[in-house]
C-alpha cells in the first residue's frame, strides 16, 4: 500500500502516519507548510486538484486519510477553507487517477445534533450541527459520501469522539494541562490550572486507538459508510483532569471559571455507540481513561526527557 496523510504534521495525521509506517506502509505525509516530518508541502485549500492528483500519481498512492482541518476559529472562511475546500481538492484529485483510491475522512461526532443527557450517538442520530465547526465537518463528509456514490473514489468517514494522546495542541483541554503541568515540575511551584467549567461528560477516545480504526478503515470494505470511533462512554471531564494531575505526580490547584466557552460548550453530556465500527472494521477501543492520561504525561514529563538529564548532568 502507499497512503497520503493529508495533515500529516499535525496531532492526529502525525500518528497515523507513524503507525503506517511502523507496520511498512510507504507514507506519503503532505502538510502546508515544509515542516520535520512532512514529505510534500501543499495547501491543498487553495492549490489546483492536478497538483495533488500528480503527487498520488507519482506515489501510485492507494488511500488518503483526511488528517487536515481547523477545530476552533472564530473565522469561518478559515474554517471553511480548511475543512471544505480542502476535501474538494481530495475529491477532484482522486477522481483524476485512473484507479480506485480509499478516502478516509476523519469527522466529528460534532456533525450530529447535540444529545439529550444520556442519549448515546448512534450513525442514524440527525446532523443538525450547532457551530461553524460541526457545519463545515458535516459538508466535508457529503462530500467523501456523494462523489462515493458518484463512483469518483472510494470513501469512508469516521466521526471521532474527543480524541486525546501524546502530542495534543497546547489549545487543547488537557494539551495546556500538561503543559502547565510540565512547567510546573521544571521551576518545582505547585501549579493552578485556571480552567473552563469541567462540569460536562465526554466521550474519549485514546489517540492509539483512533489511530488503529483509521488504519483498518484503509483497507476494510465499508465504502460509502459512517462509523463512530469513541469509546463508547462518557467520562466526567473533571475525573479525566485529576487523573492527569495525578499521573504527573505534580502538586496542582485546580480554579474552574464560571461559564463555558468553545465549540463543545453547553454541550453537557456526549457519549456513542460504537458497536457499527466493531462490527464493520473488526475495531473496538483498548486503552482506558488512565492509560490514556499516562500516555500523555510520558512524553512531556521533564524528568523522563534526554535533554533535562543532560542539563541536571552537566548543573
Amino acid at each position: 500500500m502507499s497512503v497520503v496523510v493529508v495533515g500529516g504534521a499535525g496531532f492526529l495525521g502525525r500518528a497515523v502516519a507513524s503507525a503506517l509506517a511502523a507496520a511498512g506502509t510507504r507514507v506519503v505525509s503532505v502538510g502546508r507548510t515544509p515542516r520535520p516530518g512532512v514529505t510534500a508541502a501543499l495547501d491543498l485549500a487553495r492549490c489546483p486538484p492536478e497538483e495533488l492528483a500528480a503527487l498520488l500519481e507519482a506515489h501510485h498512492a492507494t488511500a488518503v486519510v483526511n488528517a487536515a482541518g481547523a477545530v476552533w476559529t472564530e473565522d469561518p472562511e478559515t474554517m471553511r477553507r480548511a475543512n471544505v475546500a480542502v476535501v474538494e481538492t481530495i475529491r477532484d484529485a482522486a477522481a483524476a487517477l485512473p484507479w480506485p483510491v480509499r478516502v478516509v475522512q476523519l469527522g466529528t461526532v460534532f456533525e450530529y445534533a447535540q444529545p439529550a443527557p444520556g442519549r448515546y450517538l448512534t450513525e442514524l442520530s440527525p446532523c443538525e450541527p450547532a457551530s461553524d465547526y460541526g457545519r463545515t465537518k458535516l459538508r466535508a463528509s457529503e462530500i467523501v459520501l456523494a462523489a462515493t456514490r458518484d463512483g469518483l473514489l472510494d470513501g469512508v468517514v469516521l466521526r471521532l469522539t474527543t480524541c486525546a494522546g501524546p502530542g495534543m495542541p497546547p489549545s487543547s483541554l488537557l494539551g495546556r494541562v500538561a503543559g502547565e503541568l510540565r512547567r510546573a515540575a521544571l521551576t518545582g511551584v505547585p501549579a493552578r490550572l485556571r480552567l473552563a467549567p469541567l462540569t460536562a461528560e465526554r466521550d474519549f477516545v485514546d489517540l492509539r486507538d483512533a489511530v488503529s480504526a483509521v488504519s483498518a478503515a484503509i483497507t476494510a470494505p465499508v465504502a460509502g459508510a459512517v462509523l463512530n470511533i469513541g469509546s463508547g462512554r462518557a467520562v466526567a471531564v473533571r475525573q479525566v483532569v485529576r487523573r492527569l494531575v495525578e499521573a504527573s505526580g505534580v502538586p496542582a490547584r485546580v480554579d474552574e471559571a464560571e461559564v463555558a466557552a468553545g465549540r463543545s460548550a453547553g454541550v453537557p453530556w456526549l457519549a456513542t455507540r460504537i458497536g457499527e465500527a466493531g462490527r464493520r472494521l473488526g475495531w473496538r477501543p483498548r486503552h482506558d481513561v488512565v492509560s490514556m492520561v499516562e500516555a500523555i504525561w510520558a512524553t512531556v514529563d521533564p524528568r523522563a526527557s534526554s535533554w533535562h538529564r543532560q542539563a541536571e548532568e552537566v548543573t
